[in-house]
């Protein structure tokens, strides 16, 4: 039998916790491993995890990273056949979620599958719209020759809810150590190019949104930018962010028009801001440190990064 395990990094999980351990108790597909990596919380997180039959490892704050991290958890799982991924702050929408991802894997040409984010019930029009556009109710299979269709969108994951086939993962040499964000997109790239294929499961949904800030939003496009910069290869294989931005932003606008018209002048001043952040971010090695830790949402990073 196939053997699944679940990895959930968390800090602090706060209100949310219960209502995530009682959807995962709720799954009808268990997984025979639950592992927790937590950052130092210092509210009842690990207390209640444990208590739910989670293995914890403790990490210091400072060491966290979206890849190493996820890796270090990787090393400790080595002996199940799909690692399935989870955020402390993506509620399992229906009791067959995880049930419904590892489906994926019968097909044995899949690597890596990710399930459908649905919008939280306090999520704005604006970070709804996010949700509906990354995220279409019409799953996909795509591979490396589906790159003319898709372009960068063909590596789209998220670890929010994903799994990943151990042998494909170990094959692209896991998830990067130092990378500041984007792992998942990362490793779907290298799984890509070694002929795996990335499955998209519409039927296997989470409750996962975030209502970001003005600055929030700059941060976060200020740190893609600094991980593209690193990563050429993913736009000289699959193509630029430019043509993908802009259709998000044509359909950002229609959702509003129809949704939220009031929220429009919002909804272009984060768009002159993401462009702004990731322009930045592209430049990050001509900025000084102290700009750089001010601009990222993942400063820890440039802790490790810096002299």
């Amino acid at each position: 039998m196939t053997k699944v395990g679940l990895i959930v990094p968390t800090l602090n999980a706060g209100k949310l916790w219960g209502s995530w351990l009682k959807a995962l108790e709720q799954q009808t597909r268990k997984p025979d491993f639950l592992l927790l990596i937590d950052s130092s919380s210092s509210d009842d997180t690990v207390d209640l995890a444990r208590a739910q039959g989670f293995n914890v490892q403790v990490i210091p704050k400072s060491e966290f990273n979206h890849g190493g991290t996820r890796q270090f958890g990787v090393t400790l799982l080595s002996t199940m056949d799909i690692i399935v991924f989870l955020t402390q702050d993506a509620l399992l929408a229906n009791p067959n979620a995880i049930e419904r991802l590892v489906t994926a894997f019968d097909d044995p040409r899949v690597g890596a599958a990710y399930g459908r984010q649905l919008p939280h019930d306090n999520a704005s029009p604006i970070a709804a719209h996010a949700r509906l556009f990354n995220y279409p109710a019409e799953s996909q299979l795509r591979s490396l020759e589906d790159r003319k269709r898709f372009g960068i969108k063909t590596v789209f994951i998220s670890n929010s809810f994903a799994a990943y086939r151990y042998n494909a993962l170990m094959q692209a040499d896991g998830f990067p150590v130092d990378t500041i964000m984007n792992e998942d997109t990362y490793v779907a790239g290298k799984m890509l190019l070694s002929g795996w294929k990335i499955a998209y499961c519409a039927d296997a949904q989470v409750h996962h949104s975030h209502n970001y800030s003005f600055m929030d939003e700059f941060k976060r496009y200020f740190d893609i930018g600094v991980f593209h910069t690193h990563t050429a290869w993913l736009q000289q294989t699959f193509g630029g962010a430019s043509g993908e931005g802009l259709r998000f932003v044509v359909s950002e606008l229609r959702y509003l028009l129809k949704h939220a018209p009031s929220l429009i002048p919002s909804a272009v001043l984060r768009t002159g801001l993401k462009w702004l952040g990731f322009k930045l971010g592209a430049l990050h090695q001509s900025l000084p440190g102290i700009m750089l830790k001010n601009f990222s949402l993942h400063k820890t990073y440039w802790l490790r990064t810096l002299p």
